[in-house]
């Protein structure tokens, strides 16, 4: 008969569920979590419910905020006529890193994906139209991931834009940094092509 402790599998099974967590990381991250002193625990905790109760979704952008809206809808000093459209707040964080994008965000919160049951209806596709009535809006960047879900939404929203007679461009993708041309495929290299720039 296996020793078990009913409350640390139950531990183990609700670590288990976080994404990319299996059954050995989440076994060495209860009992890393059991080690913790009380206090320590109490934090990581309060931690969590704070944050659920208090971040939501931006008003405008849908981004993640703890206020009405986020800091860079409410920012004066950003470029208004462009809206970079992403997948995830993840993905917001990724372009602010690079301290090149000084425009606005719409995050969709996903992407279209038949086979996961996710439609057009699920994503944040209205907010994002209802910003579009601002005539301060002249161009949507597609940063959407390039995935087939990514390119399906991409492909939907330039159809559904097309009215609005925006500029609508895409990211371009092509070789990464210190690879070799060997090693990409086919698209890759296509996409590297489509979206060269003159020196």
């Amino acid at each position: 008969m296996a020793y078990t402790v009913p409350p640390l599998d139950h531990l183990i099974e609700q670590i288990q569920k976080l994404p990319g967590i299996g059954h050995k990381s989440a076994q060495r991250l209860a009992f890393y979590l059991l080690s913790l002193p009380a206090p320590k625990a109490e934090e990581l905790v309060n931690a969590i419910v704070d944050a659920r109760a208090r971040i939501h979704e931006c008003a405008v952008c849908c981004n993640l905020t703890d206020g009405e809206r986020c800091p860079i809808c409410d920012a004066a000093d950003r470029d208004r006529s462009t809206i970079c459209v992403v997948e995830d707040p993840r993905d917001v964080g990724a372009f602010e890193r690079t301290r090149e994008y000084n425009g606005l965000y719409h995050v969709l919160h996903g992407a279209i994906s038949p086979m996961a049951g996710v439609g057009p209806d699920q994503l944040r596709l209205k907010q994002l139209l209802v910003r579009l009535a601002d005539p301060a809006v002249r161009e949507v960047i597609l940063a959407t991931n390039p995935t087939v879900e990514g390119e399906a939404t991409a492909m939907y929203l330039s159809r559904l834009l097309k009215p609005f007679e925006l500029k609508v461009t895409r990211l371009a993708y092509g070789i990464p940094v210190g690879g070799e041309l060997e090693y990409a495929d086919e698209i890759t290299l296509q996409r590297s092509l489509e979206g060269r720039r003159e020196l």
